[in-house]
């Protein structure tokens, strides 16, 4: 079993700098470690570090505070978290064995013992654990838990509190009756200590437990596993051997049994342990259950986790260019209508809750935003221009990315709030903290399963409940199920298991985003620069397109269906559209030409050129606007058609027609009876190009920071190593005036601190920062000049300007024996 004080290691007894005698405290245990045990404590628990503590005594505070020391315990599995247990039960300083529990006693109290048929090494990695997050520290040989433990675990191992402690709550006259009882002739100084002694003796406790009638030992049999309390009427009742007359008082009048309030009895610790003969629970798991499953291919997993991602990648894309044209409104809550949830479903192709889902992803990524105007619009962002230009699988990265850190869960729209408020898409309501943890919670343990195991729920579930137990709530539940089925839409996930592009996300390895990317680009298909043009004036393409082809497709022609391939139809509308962009009869065949596997079919060519000679003949303009022709055939062909009665046209000469009607309405008019007008400019130049593309500005980000990097962490370190040396060096103060002006104190600070600059030594000041925080800094003078003193700061690992009235003192540090 390891040995947690191993000689001349200073691991047991505080900091080898304190002076001898001194009792060994948390703190300078803290201070005695390494910079990479130190490292390691912040990277555990990274919450220690934001912001940076000034010292070590400043790290020790924090540490032990209540949320940071619950924060922890979150991090430990159901058997770590039961060593811990074990520590808290056998360590608590109000017991009557010494402080803190030996490595030979917890493995008793767990089981974990060769008699047992189970070895230490779940122990003693369980152990050292507890010692990288600090919740344990080394004292003499035994482990001795942090102060804030015995209030977040009050009943360890459903055990109640020790004797002593429970003792010293009840009236002084009811310990010394039960005194006298138990020990007659006790030579301890007090009552508590009488009674605690007795009830800390296994013999004792032996003789008391056999003294009591077959009811009164089933009571105790029942509170022995916990919950250690019992509920009765006049709990506090005077009691003696003499007067006890039932099982209750049986154990009341030996002890057993201690009132802790005017209806409840608690059972001391010790007599939980006796009775339980030393063994602190029922059943000990050093190892998670098992995975339950199905088999699936690796390769299976990987096709499917990457189909996944593609169809990620193309349904966003589809539909933030239709927003480009056609935005979503914003609610007056700011989320999303059900009827435009409903058209973006179909616009990409999915269900209402796989939309919800995407959209809450870009959101959380920052490709939408709203343009804040009174009748608000979802429109796309800047950010999205970027997006799209890059590679595949960096655009599937950054979703993965905002979706791993944003707190917002999709799965709760369309239901109700406290208020009974219906939840929109994009709108209030949606946000949950524990989500980015439940999904890494969640992935992690996928991550866990051997490579061809898709694991099933309930065992994804049993491994969680032992894997991360202070977390199980139904609200937990809740989000490891959503996020279950959220990873696997996203395509984190392929056939129930993890894809291997997704594991590098886990890690904090600074690489983490390259090794995902070129995991996953080998994994995506690959873009195509070519499609099959077909005789029903359709074109297939048989696999994602480059962006040019996709883009300049997608101008020409309408996106019939999507799937494993996408087949765009060729239109008389889809053709106009490209022409009005600008492309030409030649650009538009000669695109096809290049880029089709196929022949062009003589139909489409036919639909093309008869397109392009029709388009443009007709110019609108405005008067409330007019007509203008190079053809009066056609022209008076148009004044002569009945359906264009409503167009209020009137002939002012052979090429010009003016009408009622705006130039918008009329144009749009035209183009319903099948002729393909363009507008013009006031000089009579044609007006071609698409409409003008709208951004909206990126919504501040909500995603939860993720840990620091390790350079970071480093950083911190070195910050705190600086900053307890400026707080514990042995220093002697350099006298300054107390009397006087502030500019003959400034003055004697200066002479000192030009002094050391120019003798090249390092002194130490106090100084009150700009929030008014008193610090100690020590620093290598190097300037002196206009109030400022210009120095090196350990502290800070770089030259900083201080300035010399904040200087509160000045001291020179004492030489190191």
């Amino acid at each position: 079993m390891t040995d947690y004080a191993p000689p001349g290691s200073g691991r047991g007894t505080g900091d080898p700098g304190d002076p001898p005698g001194r009792p060994p405290t948390f703190t300078s245990w803290l201070r005695s470690r390494s910079d990479e045990e130190l490292t390691a404590l912040l990277d555990a628990r990274p919450d220690l570090a934001q912001p940076v503590p000034a010292d070590i005594g400043a790290l020790a505070h924090r540490a032990t505070s209540r949320n940071a020391a619950l924060r922890a315990l979150e991090r430990l599995d159901r058997f770590t978290l039961q060593v811990l247990e074990a520590v808290v039960a056998l360590g608590d300083d109000r017991l009557s064995e010494p402080v803190g529990a030996q490595p030979a006693e917890l493995a008793h109290g767990l089981d974990l013992t060769p008699a047992g048929g189970r070895g230490t090494e779940a122990l003693d990695a369980a152990l050292d654990t507890l010692l990288s997050l600090a919740l344990v520290w080394p004292d003499h040989g035994r482990l001795r838990p942090v102060q804030v433990l015995r209030e977040l675990l009050p009943h360890p191992a459903q055990l109640g509190p020790p004797a002593r402690a429970l003792l010293a709550a009840l009236p002084h006259e009811a310990v010394r009756r039960l005194a006298r009882d138990l020990v007659p002739h006790s030579t301890a100084s007090t009552p508590v200590e009488t009674v605690a002694t007795a009830l800390s003796d296994p013999a004792r406790l032996s003789t008391l437990t056999a003294q009591v009638e077959a009811p009164a030992r089933r009571l105790l049999d029942n509170l022995a596993w916990g919950p250690p309390n019992g509920t009765v009427t006049d709990a506090r009742r005077e009691v003696s051997l003499a007067t006890a007359a039932s099982p209750v008082e049986e154990l009341i009048a030996r002890g057993l049994l201690v009132a802790t309030s005017d209806d409840t009895l608690t059972m001391p610790r010790e007599v939980g342990l006796h009775l339980r003969s030393g063994v602190l629970f029922r059943e000990v798991d050093t190892a998670p259950p098992a995975f339950e499953g199905r088999p699936v291919p690796p390769e299976a997993v990987a096709r499917a986790a990457a189909g996944q991602a593609f169809t990620v990648l193309r349904a966003v894309e589809e539909l933030l260019e239709r927003w480009t044209q056609e935005p979503a409104a914003v609610l007056r809550n700011g989320g999303l209508g059900v009827r435009d949830l409903r058209r973006a479903a179909q616009a990409m192709d999915t269900d209402e809750d796989t939309a919800a889902l995407y959209l809450e992803v870009v959101r959380a990524a920052g490709l939408i935003g709203t343009d804040h105007r009174v009748a608000g619009e979802w429109l796309p962002t800047r950010e999205y221009d970027l997006w799209r230009e890059r590679a595949p699988e960096r655009r599937w990265l950054l979703l993965a990315r905002a979706w791993l850190g944003s707190d917002r869960v999709a799965a709760l729209t369309g239901s109700r709030d406290a208020g009974g408020r219906v939840r929109n898409v994009l709108g209030p309501g949606l946000v949950r903290p524990a989500a980015p943890q439940s999904r890494r919670d969640l992935l992690t343990e996928l991550g866990e399963a051997e490579p061809g195991l898709a694991p099933d729920e309930d065992s994804l579930m049993a491994r969680l409940a032992w894997g991360r137990p202070r977390r199980q709530s139904p609200v937990y539940s809740e989000l490891v199920g959503a996020a279950l089925i959220e990873a696997a839409a996203l395509g984190l996930t392929g056939m129930g298991a993890l894809a291997e592009h997704t594991r590098p996300l886990l890690t904090l390895d600074e690489d983490a985003d390259e090794t995902a990317a070129r995991v996953l680009s080998t994994e995506l298909p690959q873009p195509l620069d070519y499609v099959l043009v077909q005789g029903d004036l359709t074109a297939v393409a048989p696999g994602p397109l480059v962006t040019d082809l996709a883009r300049e497709l997608a101008l020409v022609a309408d996106v019939e269906s999507t799937g494993g391939a996408t087949v765009y139809r060729f239109t008389e509308d889809s053709v106009r559209r490209a022409l009005d962009a600008g492309r030409g009869v030649a650009d538009i065949t000669g695109l096809l030409e290049r880029h089709s596997r196929t022949p062009l079919p003589q139909a489409l060519r036919y639909l093309v050129s008869d397109a392009g000679r029709r388009h443009g003949r007709l110019r609108t303009g405005t008067a409330s606007s007019y007509l203008r022709c190079d053809e009066p055939a056609l022209l008076t062909e148009l004044v002569s058609d009945r359906r264009a009665a409503d167009l209020e046209l009137l002939l002012l000469a052979p090429t010009v027609l003016v009408s009622g009607l705006n130039r918008a309405a009329l144009t749009e008019r035209l183009r319903q009876l099948g002729y393909h007008p363009v507008p013009e400019s006031g000089d009579g130049t044609m007006r071609l190009g698409r409409p003008e593309v709208r951004r909206a500005d990126p919504e501040p980000s909500t995603a939860v920071e993720g840990a620091p990097t390790p350079e970071l962490t480093r950083a911190a370190v070195r910050a705190l190593r600086a900053g307890d040396e400026a707080a514990t060096v042995a220093r002697v103060p350099v006298s300054l005036p107390e009397g006087g002006t502030a500019g003959s104190r400034a003055s004697a600070v200066m002479e000192v601190l030009a002094e050391a600059a120019t003798a090249e030594r390092r002194v130490w000041i106090g100084y009150t920062d700009t929030d008014g925080r008193q610090v100690s800094r020590i620093v290598e003078p190097s300037r002196v000049d206009g109030g400022f003193l210009t120095a090196y700061d350990t502290t800070r690992d770089a030259v900083h300007r201080f300035a010399i009235h904040r200087i509160t003192g000045v001291a020179e540090l004492a030489p190191s024996d």
